[in-house]
Protein backbone atom coordinates (compact mmCIF):
# COMPACT_ATOMS: atom_id res chain seq x y z
CA UNK A 1 0.00 0.00 0.00
CA UNK A 2 1.30 3.44 -1.16
CA UNK A 3 1.73 5.99 1.77
CA UNK A 4 0.10 8.84 -0.56
CA UNK A 5 -3.73 8.36 -0.37
CA UNK A 6 -4.70 11.82 -1.31
CA UNK A 7 -6.94 10.19 -4.55
CA UNK A 8 -9.24 8.74 -2.35
CA UNK A 9 -12.34 10.27 -1.33
CA UNK A 10 -12.61 8.83 1.84
CA UNK A 11 -9.06 11.30 2.80
CA UNK A 12 -11.74 14.18 3.23
CA UNK A 13 -13.00 12.59 5.94
CA UNK A 14 -9.94 11.52 8.02
CA UNK A 15 -8.43 15.37 7.35
CA UNK A 16 -11.53 16.62 9.08
CA UNK A 17 -11.21 14.12 12.09
CA UNK A 18 -7.48 15.16 12.41
CA UNK A 19 -9.19 19.23 12.47
CA UNK A 20 -12.41 19.13 14.25
CA UNK A 21 -12.45 16.00 16.18
CA UNK A 22 -15.42 17.22 18.36
CA UNK A 23 -17.21 19.10 15.61
CA UNK A 24 -20.60 17.37 14.44
CA UNK A 25 -20.47 15.85 11.35
CA UNK A 26 -23.96 14.23 11.55
CA UNK A 27 -27.26 15.07 13.64
CA UNK A 28 -30.10 12.99 13.74
CA UNK A 29 -32.22 14.41 16.75
CA UNK A 30 -31.41 13.11 19.24
CA UNK A 31 -28.27 11.17 18.25
CA UNK A 32 -25.27 13.53 17.48
CA UNK A 33 -22.12 11.98 15.77
CA UNK A 34 -19.00 14.37 15.69
CA UNK A 35 -15.64 13.74 12.96
CA UNK A 36 -14.08 11.64 15.16
CA UNK A 37 -16.60 9.04 16.02
CA UNK A 38 -17.66 9.10 11.92
CA UNK A 39 -14.14 8.11 11.52
CA UNK A 40 -13.54 5.59 14.10
CA UNK A 41 -17.16 4.05 13.24
CA UNK A 42 -16.09 4.11 9.34
CA UNK A 43 -12.47 2.91 10.39
CA UNK A 44 -13.73 -0.40 12.95
CA UNK A 45 -16.24 -1.22 9.87
CA UNK A 46 -13.65 -0.78 7.67
CA UNK A 47 -12.11 -3.40 9.73
CA UNK A 48 -14.37 -6.03 9.41
CA UNK A 49 -14.81 -5.59 5.64
CA UNK A 50 -11.17 -6.24 5.26
CA UNK A 51 -11.72 -9.48 7.07
CA UNK A 52 -14.78 -10.52 5.39
CA UNK A 53 -12.46 -10.12 2.15
CA UNK A 54 -13.24 -7.11 0.90
CA UNK A 55 -10.81 -5.28 -0.95
CA UNK A 56 -9.65 -2.75 -4.25
CA UNK A 57 -12.18 -2.62 -6.46
CA UNK A 58 -14.64 -4.84 -4.73
CA UNK A 59 -18.13 -3.38 -5.21
CA UNK A 60 -20.39 -3.15 -2.15
CA UNK A 61 -24.10 -2.71 -1.95
CA UNK A 62 -25.63 -0.03 0.45
CA UNK A 63 -29.18 0.09 1.00
CA UNK A 64 -29.44 2.30 3.87
CA UNK A 65 -31.83 5.51 4.47
CA UNK A 66 -30.74 8.82 5.21
CA UNK A 67 -29.10 7.75 9.26
CA UNK A 68 -25.51 8.13 10.09
CA UNK A 69 -24.91 4.33 9.19
CA UNK A 70 -25.57 5.25 5.56
CA UNK A 71 -22.26 7.74 5.84
CA UNK A 72 -19.92 5.25 8.25
CA UNK A 73 -20.85 2.42 5.66
CA UNK A 74 -19.88 4.83 2.86
CA UNK A 75 -16.48 5.82 4.19
CA UNK A 76 -15.62 2.42 5.23
CA UNK A 77 -16.37 0.84 1.78
CA UNK A 78 -13.63 3.83 0.45
CA UNK A 79 -11.59 3.09 3.01
CA UNK A 80 -11.05 0.05 1.94
CA UNK A 81 -10.43 0.77 -1.74
CA UNK A 82 -13.92 -0.45 -2.15
CA UNK A 83 -17.03 0.72 -4.69
CA UNK A 84 -20.17 2.29 -2.94
CA UNK A 85 -23.23 0.68 -5.02
CA UNK A 86 -25.72 2.82 -3.17
CA UNK A 87 -29.63 1.67 -3.96
CA UNK A 88 -32.89 3.15 -2.87
CA UNK A 89 -34.23 1.02 0.16
CA UNK A 90 -37.61 1.15 -1.43
CA UNK A 91 -36.14 -1.40 -4.38
CA UNK A 92 -37.81 -5.07 -3.86
CA UNK A 93 -36.28 -8.31 -4.20
CA UNK A 94 -35.36 -8.58 -7.94
CA UNK A 95 -34.20 -5.42 -8.27
CA UNK A 96 -32.14 -5.82 -5.66
CA UNK A 97 -31.23 -9.09 -7.32
CA UNK A 98 -30.24 -7.20 -10.55
CA UNK A 99 -28.44 -4.42 -9.01
CA UNK A 100 -25.97 -6.65 -7.11
CA UNK A 101 -25.60 -9.17 -9.82
CA UNK A 102 -24.98 -6.70 -12.76
CA UNK A 103 -22.27 -4.78 -10.33
CA UNK A 104 -21.22 -8.05 -8.99
CA UNK A 105 -21.30 -6.96 -5.57
CA UNK A 106 -19.56 -9.00 -2.93
CA UNK A 107 -21.78 -8.37 -0.45
CA UNK A 108 -25.04 -5.96 0.44
CA UNK A 109 -24.95 -3.62 3.70
CA UNK A 110 -29.46 -3.14 4.55
CA UNK A 111 -31.36 -1.61 6.95
CA UNK A 112 -33.10 -4.09 9.37
CA UNK A 113 -36.35 -2.41 8.37
CA UNK A 114 -35.91 -3.24 5.03
CA UNK A 115 -33.86 -6.45 5.52
CA UNK A 116 -36.69 -8.77 3.86
CA UNK A 117 -36.80 -7.28 0.35
CA UNK A 118 -32.92 -6.81 0.62
CA UNK A 119 -31.57 -10.15 2.06
CA UNK A 120 -33.89 -12.12 -0.51
CA UNK A 121 -32.30 -10.11 -3.37
CA UNK A 122 -29.01 -10.44 -1.88
CA UNK A 123 -29.40 -14.45 -1.70
CA UNK A 124 -30.76 -14.13 -5.45
CA UNK A 125 -27.75 -12.38 -6.73
CA UNK A 126 -25.46 -14.64 -3.98
CA UNK A 127 -24.03 -11.67 -1.87
CA UNK A 128 -23.02 -11.32 0.90
CA UNK A 129 -25.64 -9.36 3.36
CA UNK A 130 -24.98 -7.49 6.84
CA UNK A 131 -28.28 -6.35 8.43
CA UNK A 132 -28.06 -2.95 10.04
CA UNK A 133 -30.29 -2.76 13.04
CA UNK A 134 -32.69 0.29 13.41
CA UNK A 135 -30.63 1.15 16.63
CA UNK A 136 -27.37 1.36 14.53
CA UNK A 137 -24.25 -0.55 14.27
CA UNK A 138 -23.51 0.41 17.74
CA UNK A 139 -23.38 -2.92 19.20
CA UNK A 140 -21.81 -4.55 15.97
CA UNK A 141 -18.71 -2.43 15.96
CA UNK A 142 -17.67 -2.28 19.68
CA UNK A 143 -15.30 -4.47 19.73
CA UNK A 144 -13.74 -4.47 16.71
CA UNK A 145 -10.15 -2.71 16.61
CA UNK A 146 -10.68 0.20 13.89
CA UNK A 147 -8.06 -0.15 11.10
CA UNK A 148 -7.41 3.47 10.01
CA UNK A 149 -5.66 2.78 6.75
CA UNK A 150 -7.08 4.54 3.92
CA UNK A 151 -6.20 2.49 0.97
CA UNK A 152 -4.53 4.11 -1.91
CA UNK A 153 -6.38 5.10 -5.10
CA UNK A 154 -5.40 6.71 -8.29
CA UNK A 155 -7.97 9.52 -8.98
CA UNK A 156 -9.52 7.35 -12.33
CA UNK A 157 -9.98 4.35 -10.07
CA UNK A 158 -13.82 3.86 -9.54
CA UNK A 159 -15.38 5.02 -6.59
CA UNK A 160 -18.83 4.63 -6.55
CA UNK A 161 -21.65 2.78 -9.23
CA UNK A 162 -24.73 4.97 -9.38
CA UNK A 163 -27.63 3.23 -11.67
CA UNK A 164 -29.63 5.35 -14.10
CA UNK A 165 -31.59 4.58 -17.14
CA UNK A 166 -32.48 5.40 -20.27
CA UNK A 167 -36.14 4.82 -21.55
CA UNK A 168 -35.31 1.30 -23.26
CA UNK A 169 -32.78 -1.56 -21.84
CA UNK A 170 -31.98 -1.93 -18.12
CA UNK A 171 -30.80 0.32 -15.71
CA UNK A 172 -26.93 0.88 -16.06
CA UNK A 173 -24.15 1.85 -13.61
CA UNK A 174 -22.61 4.91 -14.17
CA UNK A 175 -18.50 5.03 -12.65
CA UNK A 176 -17.99 7.90 -10.75
CA UNK A 177 -14.21 8.30 -10.14
CA UNK A 178 -12.55 9.82 -6.88
CA UNK A 179 -11.02 12.04 -8.93
CA UNK A 180 -14.98 13.11 -10.47
CA UNK A 181 -16.36 12.85 -7.27
CA UNK A 182 -13.52 15.10 -5.64
CA UNK A 183 -13.52 18.01 -7.76
CA UNK A 184 -17.26 18.27 -7.71
CA UNK A 185 -17.22 18.40 -4.33
CA UNK A 186 -14.34 21.09 -4.20
CA UNK A 187 -16.76 23.29 -6.68
CA UNK A 188 -19.56 22.81 -4.80
CA UNK A 189 -17.95 23.58 -1.30
CA UNK A 190 -16.63 26.83 -2.92
CA UNK A 191 -20.27 27.67 -4.83
CA UNK A 192 -22.71 27.08 -1.87
CA UNK A 193 -19.37 29.11 0.23
CA UNK A 194 -19.97 26.36 3.02
CA UNK A 195 -17.89 26.16 5.99
CA UNK A 196 -17.53 24.33 10.02
CA UNK A 197 -19.88 26.93 10.78
CA UNK A 198 -22.48 25.41 8.33
CA UNK A 199 -25.59 23.15 9.01
CA UNK A 200 -26.83 21.47 5.83
CA UNK A 201 -30.05 19.79 6.00
CA UNK A 202 -29.78 15.95 5.15
CA UNK A 203 -33.23 15.62 3.45
CA UNK A 204 -32.34 14.47 -0.10
CA UNK A 205 -31.49 10.64 -0.21
CA UNK A 206 -27.83 10.15 0.03
CA UNK A 207 -28.42 6.78 -2.92
CA UNK A 208 -29.27 9.82 -4.95
CA UNK A 209 -26.23 11.80 -6.74
CA UNK A 210 -28.13 15.00 -5.89
CA UNK A 211 -27.66 14.38 -2.26
CA UNK A 212 -24.64 12.31 -1.65
CA UNK A 213 -22.28 15.31 -3.63
CA UNK A 214 -24.20 18.41 -2.26
CA UNK A 215 -25.21 16.77 1.12
CA UNK A 216 -23.11 14.46 2.54
CA UNK A 217 -19.64 14.64 0.51
CA UNK A 218 -19.77 18.39 0.43
CA UNK A 219 -20.45 18.93 3.97
CA UNK A 220 -17.80 16.27 5.12
CA UNK A 221 -14.98 18.27 2.73
CA UNK A 222 -16.46 22.09 4.26
CA UNK A 223 -16.16 20.03 8.08
CA UNK A 224 -19.85 21.16 8.16
CA UNK A 225 -22.62 19.48 9.72
CA UNK A 226 -25.33 17.50 7.64
CA UNK A 227 -28.51 16.91 9.65
CA UNK A 228 -30.24 14.64 8.74
CA UNK A 229 -33.86 13.79 8.03
CA UNK A 230 -34.59 9.79 6.76
CA UNK A 231 -38.00 10.40 5.14
CA UNK A 232 -38.88 13.46 3.68
CA UNK A 233 -42.29 15.29 5.84
CA UNK A 234 -42.69 18.93 5.62
CA UNK A 235 -43.49 19.42 8.89
CA UNK A 236 -40.83 17.59 10.29
CA UNK A 237 -38.27 19.61 8.33
CA UNK A 238 -39.51 22.87 9.62
CA UNK A 239 -38.47 21.50 12.95
CA UNK A 240 -34.76 20.08 12.03
CA UNK A 241 -34.89 23.95 10.26
CA UNK A 242 -35.71 25.61 13.26
CA UNK A 243 -34.33 23.33 16.08
CA UNK A 244 -30.95 22.62 14.18
CA UNK A 245 -30.33 26.19 12.82
CA UNK A 246 -30.13 24.64 9.75
CA UNK A 247 -28.18 27.15 7.19
CA UNK A 248 -28.19 25.51 3.71
CA UNK A 249 -31.23 23.46 2.36
CA UNK A 250 -31.18 21.22 -0.50
CA UNK A 251 -33.99 19.79 -2.38
CA UNK A 252 -35.98 19.13 -5.28
CA UNK A 253 -38.84 21.37 -6.37
CA UNK A 254 -41.80 19.23 -4.65
CA UNK A 255 -39.99 19.77 -1.24
CA UNK A 256 -40.35 23.72 -1.52
CA UNK A 257 -44.15 23.50 -2.78
CA UNK A 258 -44.19 21.35 0.20
CA UNK A 259 -42.48 23.73 2.74
CA UNK A 260 -44.29 26.82 1.00
CA UNK A 261 -47.83 25.76 1.28
CA UNK A 262 -47.24 24.53 5.05
CA UNK A 263 -49.46 25.34 7.50
CA UNK A 264 -46.87 25.47 10.03
CA UNK A 265 -44.53 27.22 7.86
CA UNK A 266 -45.54 31.03 9.39
CA UNK A 267 -45.30 29.46 13.00
CA UNK A 268 -41.42 27.99 12.51
CA UNK A 269 -38.70 29.82 12.71
CA UNK A 270 -36.76 29.06 9.60
CA UNK A 271 -34.51 32.61 9.92
CA UNK A 272 -31.11 30.81 10.21
CA UNK A 273 -31.03 29.91 6.50
CA UNK A 274 -29.14 31.35 4.07
CA UNK A 275 -29.12 29.74 1.34
CA UNK A 276 -31.08 26.71 -0.59
CA UNK A 277 -30.36 24.84 -3.67
CA UNK A 278 -32.87 23.39 -6.05
CA UNK A 279 -32.11 20.40 -8.79
CA UNK A 280 -33.68 17.21 -9.56
CA UNK A 281 -36.64 19.32 -12.30
CA UNK A 282 -37.17 22.17 -13.07
CA UNK A 283 -38.41 25.02 -10.36
CA UNK A 284 -41.31 26.55 -10.96
CA UNK A 285 -40.94 30.26 -10.86
CA UNK A 286 -44.05 31.27 -9.00
CA UNK A 287 -42.65 28.71 -6.59
CA UNK A 288 -39.20 30.17 -6.36
CA UNK A 289 -40.14 33.73 -5.83
CA UNK A 290 -42.81 32.87 -3.73
CA UNK A 291 -40.37 30.35 -1.17
CA UNK A 292 -37.95 33.07 -1.55
CA UNK A 293 -40.20 35.76 -0.10
CA UNK A 294 -41.55 33.62 2.58
CA UNK A 295 -38.05 32.15 3.94
CA UNK A 296 -36.04 35.13 3.34
CA UNK A 297 -32.98 33.81 1.20
CA UNK A 298 -31.78 33.19 -1.71
CA UNK A 299 -32.87 29.88 -3.80
CA UNK A 300 -30.08 28.71 -6.43
CA UNK A 301 -31.01 26.49 -8.77
CA UNK A 302 -28.81 24.02 -11.05
CA UNK A 303 -28.02 21.14 -13.18
CA UNK A 304 -26.89 18.26 -13.44
CA UNK A 305 -27.24 14.19 -14.00
CA UNK A 306 -25.42 11.11 -12.25
CA UNK A 307 -22.89 10.73 -14.91
CA UNK A 308 -21.63 13.92 -14.14
CA UNK A 309 -21.35 13.71 -9.89
CA UNK A 310 -24.04 15.37 -10.78
CA UNK A 311 -23.24 18.79 -10.94
CA UNK A 312 -22.54 20.66 -14.24
CA UNK A 313 -24.97 23.72 -14.29
CA UNK A 314 -25.65 26.23 -11.50
CA UNK A 315 -26.81 30.06 -11.19
CA UNK A 316 -24.26 31.63 -8.83
CA UNK A 317 -24.52 33.70 -5.55
CA UNK A 318 -22.22 36.57 -7.32
CA UNK A 319 -24.28 36.87 -10.81
CA UNK A 320 -27.91 38.20 -11.56
CA UNK A 321 -30.22 35.15 -11.92
CA UNK A 322 -32.99 34.88 -14.29
CA UNK A 323 -35.96 32.66 -13.25
CA UNK A 324 -35.99 29.63 -14.84
CA UNK A 325 -32.38 29.15 -15.84
CA UNK A 326 -30.27 26.56 -14.74
CA UNK A 327 -27.25 29.24 -14.91
CA UNK A 328 -23.77 28.45 -16.30
CA UNK A 329 -21.51 25.67 -16.23
CA UNK A 330 -19.55 25.22 -12.77
CA UNK A 331 -15.92 25.98 -12.49
CA UNK A 332 -13.73 23.39 -14.96
CA UNK A 333 -16.89 21.90 -17.18
CA UNK A 334 -18.01 22.97 -20.48
CA UNK A 335 -21.36 22.57 -22.36
CA UNK A 336 -22.75 23.06 -25.36
CA UNK A 337 -26.18 22.74 -27.52
CA UNK A 338 -25.59 20.43 -30.31
CA UNK A 339 -28.22 19.32 -33.05
CA UNK A 340 -28.95 15.32 -34.22
CA UNK A 341 -25.00 14.98 -35.59
CA UNK A 342 -23.72 16.60 -32.50
CA UNK A 343 -22.71 20.04 -34.32
CA UNK A 344 -23.41 23.08 -32.17
CA UNK A 345 -26.25 25.02 -32.81
CA UNK A 346 -26.75 28.61 -32.47
CA UNK A 347 -27.74 30.58 -29.20
CA UNK A 348 -31.35 30.34 -28.69
CA UNK A 349 -31.73 27.26 -30.71
CA UNK A 350 -33.21 24.23 -28.77
CA UNK A 351 -30.57 21.73 -29.05
CA UNK A 352 -29.01 18.57 -26.74
CA UNK A 353 -27.15 19.14 -24.06
CA UNK A 354 -23.70 17.82 -24.26
CA UNK A 355 -21.13 18.18 -21.50
CA UNK A 356 -17.38 17.62 -21.14
CA UNK A 357 -15.08 18.25 -17.59
CA UNK A 358 -13.88 16.76 -14.50
CA UNK A 359 -17.21 16.10 -13.37
CA UNK A 360 -17.88 13.56 -16.57
CA UNK A 361 -18.32 10.01 -15.58
CA UNK A 362 -15.44 7.13 -16.48
CA UNK A 363 -18.13 5.42 -17.85
CA UNK A 364 -21.23 2.85 -18.03
CA UNK A 365 -20.17 -0.55 -16.03
CA UNK A 366 -19.45 -3.19 -18.40
CA UNK A 367 -21.37 -1.42 -21.47
CA UNK A 368 -18.90 -0.46 -23.82
CA UNK A 369 -21.18 0.04 -26.72
CA UNK A 370 -23.49 2.39 -24.54
CA UNK A 371 -20.61 4.26 -23.18
CA UNK A 372 -19.60 4.76 -26.75
CA UNK A 373 -22.73 5.87 -27.47
CA UNK A 374 -22.70 8.43 -24.77
CA UNK A 375 -19.11 9.30 -24.69
CA UNK A 376 -17.11 10.37 -27.65
CA UNK A 377 -13.52 10.36 -28.36
CA UNK A 378 -12.86 14.33 -27.43
CA UNK A 379 -14.35 13.83 -23.94
CA UNK A 380 -18.20 14.88 -24.79
CA UNK A 381 -21.04 13.35 -22.58
CA UNK A 382 -24.59 13.88 -24.53
CA UNK A 383 -27.02 13.93 -22.25
CA UNK A 384 -30.21 13.46 -24.30
CA UNK A 385 -31.82 17.08 -22.09
CA UNK A 386 -33.19 19.38 -24.66
CA UNK A 387 -32.16 23.16 -23.91
CA UNK A 388 -31.41 26.21 -25.04
CA UNK A 389 -28.61 29.14 -24.55
CA UNK A 390 -28.94 32.87 -24.76
CA UNK A 391 -26.47 35.55 -25.16
CA UNK A 392 -25.37 35.84 -22.08
CA UNK A 393 -24.35 32.45 -21.59
CA UNK A 394 -26.93 31.40 -19.60
CA UNK A 395 -28.83 27.55 -19.97
CA UNK A 396 -32.85 27.11 -19.98
CA UNK A 397 -33.77 23.31 -19.74
CA UNK A 398 -36.33 22.95 -22.64
CA UNK A 399 -37.37 18.56 -22.40
CA UNK A 400 -36.14 16.05 -19.89
CA UNK A 401 -35.14 12.92 -22.11
CA UNK A 402 -37.68 11.73 -23.66
CA UNK A 403 -39.98 9.43 -22.06
CA UNK A 404 -38.33 9.85 -18.76
CA UNK A 405 -40.74 10.42 -15.85
CA UNK A 406 -40.11 12.52 -12.91
CA UNK A 407 -41.84 11.83 -10.05
CA UNK A 408 -41.63 13.99 -7.06
CA UNK A 409 -38.15 14.43 -7.83
CA UNK A 410 -37.55 10.52 -8.86
CA UNK A 411 -36.54 9.25 -12.07
CA UNK A 412 -39.14 6.56 -12.98
CA UNK A 413 -38.05 4.62 -16.42
CA UNK A 414 -41.22 3.56 -18.55
CA UNK A 415 -39.44 0.38 -19.81
CA UNK A 416 -38.73 -1.05 -16.22
CA UNK A 417 -42.62 -0.54 -15.23
CA UNK A 418 -43.68 -2.04 -18.94
CA UNK A 419 -41.41 -5.10 -18.82
CA UNK A 420 -43.45 -5.78 -15.36
CA UNK A 421 -46.39 -4.93 -16.74
CA UNK A 422 -45.69 -7.47 -19.71
CA UNK A 423 -45.19 -10.51 -17.49
CA UNK A 424 -48.87 -10.54 -16.44
CA UNK A 425 -50.59 -13.28 -18.68
CA UNK A 426 -53.37 -10.74 -19.85
CA UNK A 427 -51.42 -8.25 -21.36
CA UNK A 428 -50.50 -8.37 -24.87
CA UNK A 429 -49.11 -4.58 -25.02
CA UNK A 430 -48.40 -1.53 -22.81
CA UNK A 431 -46.93 1.82 -22.54
CA UNK A 432 -46.07 3.48 -19.37
CA UNK A 433 -46.01 7.58 -19.76
CA UNK A 434 -45.92 10.61 -17.29
CA UNK A 435 -49.08 12.47 -16.89
CA UNK A 436 -49.11 15.94 -15.36
CA UNK A 437 -49.69 15.75 -11.33
CA UNK A 438 -50.33 19.34 -9.61
CA UNK A 439 -48.07 18.35 -6.61
CA UNK A 440 -45.70 15.46 -7.81
CA UNK A 441 -44.82 17.03 -11.29
CA UNK A 442 -45.68 14.00 -12.88
CA UNK A 443 -47.52 10.87 -12.10
CA UNK A 444 -47.15 7.35 -13.49
CA UNK A 445 -49.92 5.73 -16.01
CA UNK A 446 -50.14 2.66 -18.44
CA UNK A 447 -52.24 2.31 -21.18
CA UNK A 448 -52.56 -1.64 -21.59
CA UNK A 449 -54.00 -3.56 -24.48
CA UNK A 450 -55.24 -6.77 -22.98
CA UNK A 451 -55.35 -10.06 -24.52
CA UNK A 452 -57.33 -11.86 -21.64
CA UNK A 453 -59.94 -10.15 -19.29
CA UNK A 454 -58.32 -8.78 -15.54
CA UNK A 455 -59.40 -6.05 -13.42
CA UNK A 456 -57.25 -2.88 -13.34
CA UNK A 457 -56.32 -2.81 -10.05
CA UNK A 458 -55.53 -6.88 -10.21
CA UNK A 459 -52.65 -5.41 -12.72
CA UNK A 460 -51.64 -2.33 -10.58
CA UNK A 461 -51.49 -4.56 -7.72
CA UNK A 462 -49.26 -6.96 -9.87
CA UNK A 463 -46.55 -3.95 -10.52
CA UNK A 464 -47.08 -3.08 -7.43
CA UNK A 465 -45.91 -5.69 -5.57
CA UNK A 466 -42.26 -5.90 -7.76
CA UNK A 467 -41.33 -2.25 -8.15
CA UNK A 468 -40.56 0.41 -5.89
CA UNK A 469 -43.30 2.46 -4.32
CA UNK A 470 -43.02 5.14 -6.17
CA UNK A 471 -42.78 3.84 -9.84
CA UNK A 472 -45.83 1.44 -10.04
CA UNK A 473 -48.89 3.11 -11.90
CA UNK A 474 -51.52 4.88 -10.12
CA UNK A 475 -53.56 5.04 -13.26
CA UNK A 476 -53.83 2.10 -15.79
CA UNK A 477 -56.48 2.61 -18.37
CA UNK A 478 -57.46 -0.32 -20.96
CA UNK A 479 -57.54 0.33 -24.59
CA UNK A 480 -58.05 -1.45 -28.15
CA UNK A 481 -54.63 -1.12 -29.47
CA UNK A 482 -51.70 1.63 -29.44
CA UNK A 483 -50.23 3.68 -31.84
CA UNK A 484 -47.30 3.01 -33.96
CA UNK A 485 -44.97 4.20 -36.31
CA UNK A 486 -44.37 2.40 -40.08
CA UNK A 487 -41.75 0.08 -38.41
CA UNK A 488 -44.07 -0.69 -35.67
CA UNK A 489 -42.62 0.97 -32.61
CA UNK A 490 -45.29 2.54 -29.95
CA UNK A 491 -45.82 6.13 -30.30
CA UNK A 492 -46.37 7.30 -26.82
CA UNK A 493 -46.47 10.72 -27.79
CA UNK A 494 -49.86 9.67 -29.60
CA UNK A 495 -51.20 8.12 -26.52
CA UNK A 496 -54.32 9.30 -25.62
CA UNK A 497 -54.66 9.85 -21.45
CA UNK A 498 -58.31 9.81 -20.76
CA UNK A 499 -59.97 13.47 -19.62
CA UNK A 500 -61.17 12.39 -16.18
CA UNK A 501 -57.46 11.23 -15.34
CA UNK A 502 -55.72 14.42 -16.57
CA UNK A 503 -58.38 16.59 -14.66
CA UNK A 504 -58.16 14.73 -11.55
CA UNK A 505 -54.55 15.45 -11.22
CA UNK A 506 -53.80 18.69 -12.29
CA UNK A 507 -56.14 19.49 -9.49
CA UNK A 508 -55.12 17.46 -6.92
Amino acid sequence: MSTSTAANLATNLTDAARACPDHAALRLTPRTVTYAELDTASAQLAAQLRLWGIGPGDRVGVMLPNVPEFAIAYYAILRVGGVVVPMNVLLKRREVAFYLSDSVAKLLIASEGFAGEASAGATQACAGFLSVPDSGLHAHLRNIQPDRAVTDRRGEDTAVILYTSGTTGTPKGAELTHANLARNVEVVVALFDLDAGDVVLGALPLFHSFGQTCGLNASIAARATLALVPRFDPARVLRVIQDDGVTVFEGVPTMYSALLNHPERNSTDCSSLRLCVSGGAALPVEILRGFEAAFGCVILEGYGLSETSPVACFNHPDRERMPGSIGTPIEGVEMQIVDETRCRVADGEVGEIAIRGHNVMKGYWRRPDETSAALDADGWFYTGDMARVDEQGRYFIVDRKKDLIIRGGYNVYPREVEEVLYEHPAVREAAVVGIPHAQLGEEVGAAVVLGAAVEVDELREFVRDQVAAYKYPRHIWIVEELPKGPTGKILKREIAIPAAVTEREATR
